[in-house]
């Protein structure tokens, strides 16, 4: 069989190496000339909204997913009256992009979020300044991600500088969160409506970019009301696939900060720490094939290695160092890599973690 990923990514190449054991085949989809996933597997060049390469990827393939969720609605909708079917649902997809639908979707389904207001003009945001109060965040309602395409609203003046920077596209004005730590659950659903869900993972951000992930996580009573809010949105879409929700954790409540619907950076962790990893899992769930189990092998931590890689030779001689390098060029504020301990305890675990952080982000302090 042959999976067909719109996008050409990391996760698009590590969905790949999780498939060959089980004898799939993939091709891509990606406008860039040298994706990290071309490394591994056939690519078709060019735009997510050309639909002709969409027809040519949807007449070769067996199934079609995707690796990031801004790529075009409207143009996966048009391969809907035929050829392979579109997994995860693209409902799902479009609610994912934007960051009002998704606040609406978490109010219908009673997941606590935070209260928010749309703004579509420069009263708009005054009128929700004065309701919910500063701190805020401004942010755009689409094509966010890596704490791209936000604000930080303390002052008139920073309301000022936000509208002036984000005015060009629609946004939302959300009270600020001070949070005691963020945590994500991954979960998954095939088509036949089997359910898997992984351990809590706990989150350290810098700068909007996923610095370090831990699993398992927190406390039972966190990982059972995580689990019960990320059911209710794989029956609400009749999901298939991996589906993950970020919160924020405010005195032991969850507040759902956005969902992503694709296999997540903060599941990395599972390619080596779980019984099934959520790239094989996001793989059985689409083809319709019997979920694996979300069992931990141990206690996980997951450092990603941004801008630059450092010296291979220097991580790897670390013992119990699982690294991933994706095959692309340094640049500042971008994933070129990760890597993944995993130990017996969580105190070992975490003394692991300091020790790789000394090295790889000297900055980053996880409690």
């Amino acid at each position: 069989m042959t999976v067909g990923i719109v996008g050409a990514g990391q996760l698009g190449r590590m969905l790949a190496l999780a498939g060959y054991p089980l004898g799939l085949d993939f091709l891509f989809l990606d406008p860039a000339t040298d994706p990290p996933a071309g490394q591994v597997a056939p690519v078709l060049h060019g735009a997510f909204t050309d639909r002709s390469l969409l027809r040519q990827l949807a007449r070769r393939c067996d199934v079609l997913t995707f690796d990031w969720e801004n790529v075009s609605v409207a143009a996966l909708r048009s391969l809907a009256s035929g050829g392979a079917p579109i997994r995860p649902p693209v409902s799902a997809l479009g609610v994912g992009q934007d960051r009002a639908s998704e606040k609406r979707l978490f109010e219908r389904l009673r997941i606590p979020t935070t209260r928010w207001r749309a703004v579509d003009s420069r009263a708009d945001l005054e009128r929700a300044i004065r309701k919910i109060g500063m701190p805020g965040v401004l942010k755009t309602r689409r094509l966010g991600y890596d704490g791209k395409g936000q604000a930080l609203i303390r002052s008139r003046e920073d309301a000022e500088r936000g509208w002036r920077d984000l005015s060009a596209a629609p946004l939302l004005y959300e009270e600020w969160i001070p949070f005691d730590c963020e945590v994500s659950i991954i979960g998954a659903r095939s088509a036949r409506g089997q359910v898997a869900i992984y351990p809590l993972n706990g989150n350290v951000h810098a700068y909007g970019i996923l610095q370090v992930t831990r699993a398992p996580f927190g406390p039972p009573r966190w990982q059972l009301r995580a689990a019960q809010y990320l059911t209710r949105v794989l029956a609400h879409f009749h999901y298939i696939g991996i589906l993950t929700i970020e919160f924020f954790v405010r005195g032991g409540r969850l507040i759902a900060n956005e969902m992503a619907p694709r296999v997540h950076n903060s599941g990395h962790w599972t390619i080596e720490g779980a019984v099934t990893s959520q790239f094989e899992n996001h793989l059985r769930a689409i083809l319709d094939l019997p979920l694996g189990a979300t069992r931990p092998l141990g206690y996980s931590a997951m450092i990603n290695l941004i801008g630059a890689l450092p010296p291979r030779a220097a991580l790897l001689a670390h013992e119990g160092v699982h690294f991933h390098d994706y095959g692309k060029q340094p640049r500042a504020g971008r994933k070129v890599g990760h890597c993944t301990v995993v130990e017996p305890t969580h105190l070992r675990r975490d003394r692991r973690a300091r020790e790789l952080l000394s090295e790889l982000a000297p900055g980053i302090r996880i409690p």
